[in-house]
């Protein structure tokens, strides 16, 4: 895309564990620019080492966003977030050169629910790094179903998916040491973390941050035709998303299902075992959703309605 000098732009934010998807959009929903930067969570706001990560992979967004003329309106959809947070408002605005209220910040869940469907009109099932359903009510309330982190559950993510498949390795250690090459996933998996011996998996599972982790997964999809626990962990995951979406049907009804998200694409496998696990009737589409894309044309919307002045928001 060619470099567009206007400032009058839309930022709009995707941030997740693997990556920080951006883009940029004028009032009329033209899209000018995208790309990304690292990803990132709002747990790390509680430590100094996640605040470094933020504010870094912030000053990257603000250069490739200088390319395009800057923005003066910013949205952000950011895992692990409940409420507007004001310090990570000003994380994100202070390397653009904008106020901390001209961002406005929600779940990354509810940013992808928009761009998929209109409030009341169905429900999401997002399996990235983590895994999450959520549904907007024609009130504009927005109900949750999972969500709630990758060390309590988030069952059928990418981070759920290579833990899995580590526990049955190590396990099967256990009980016959060097069984492990016997198995391709273990082997690709190994291969991808440096090592068989256990110091090579403690280090990577416990130094290595949750988007890092949940990328692995792409090894276990691709052993599923040569390895019969690697199809395990993937109907598995399949299961467990069509749990989250059926919470959503037996609290407020049949409606229409989307399926998003990355780890949700890695295999056919996941979504032809969630289409068997849902009630008879219900509708699954799976989608790509463009939640970056979506946020900016919010933005630029927002900044439209202020004729370039700041908007007074809650988040």
């Amino acid at each position: 895309m060619t470099a567009c000098r206007d400032a009058s732009l839309g930022l709009g934010l995707d941030a997740g564990g693997t990556k920080t998807r951006w883009a940029l959009s004028q009032p009329d929903g033209e899209l000018v620019a995208e790309g990304f930067v690292a990803g990132l969570t709002a747990l790390q706001l509680n430590t100094s080492d996640g605040r470094a990560h933020i504010k870094q992979a912030m000053t990257d967004l603000a250069t490739q966003v200088a390319a395009y003329g800057g923005a003066k309106r910013v949205c952000a959809g950011v895992t692990g977030l409940d409420s507007r947070d004001e310090l990570l408002c000003r994380e994100i605005a202070v390397p653009l050169g904008i106020g901390s209220e001209e961002v406005t910040v929600h779940s990354d869940i509810e940013i992808a629910y928009r761009d998929l469907f209109r409030p009341g009109e169905g429900y999401v099932i997002y399996a990235g790094t983590g895994s999450v359903a959520a549904y907007i009510d024609p009130a504009d309330t927005l109900h949750r179903a999972g969500g709630r982190g990758v060390y309590l559950d988030d069952a059928g993510g990418g981070f759920w998916i290579v833990r899995e498949a580590l526990r049955h390795i190590w396990r099967l250690e256990d009980e016959q040491p060097g069984r492990w090459q016997q198995s391709p996933m273990a082997v690709a998996i190994f291969a991808h973390i440096g090592g068989s011996d256990w110091s090579f998996s403690r280090q990577f599972f416990y130094t290595r941050d949750r988007g890092e982790i949940g990328q692995v997964a792409t090894t276990v999809a691709a052993a599923v035709d040569t390895d019969p626990f690697a199809r395990t962990i993937i109907e598995q995951a399949g299961v467990e998303l069509a749990r989250l979406g059926n919470a959503m049907i037996r609290r407020f009804g049949l409606r229409p299902l989307a399926l998003a998200g990355g780890a949700a694409r890695l295999h056919p496998l996941i979504e032809s075992t969630l289409r068997e696990q849902l009630p008879h009737g219900a509708e699954l589409t799976v989608r790509v959703a463009e939640a970056h894309v979506a946020a900016s044309r919010i933005a630029a919307r927002l900044l439209f309605r202020s004729g370039g002045r700041p908007l007074k928001h809650s988040g």
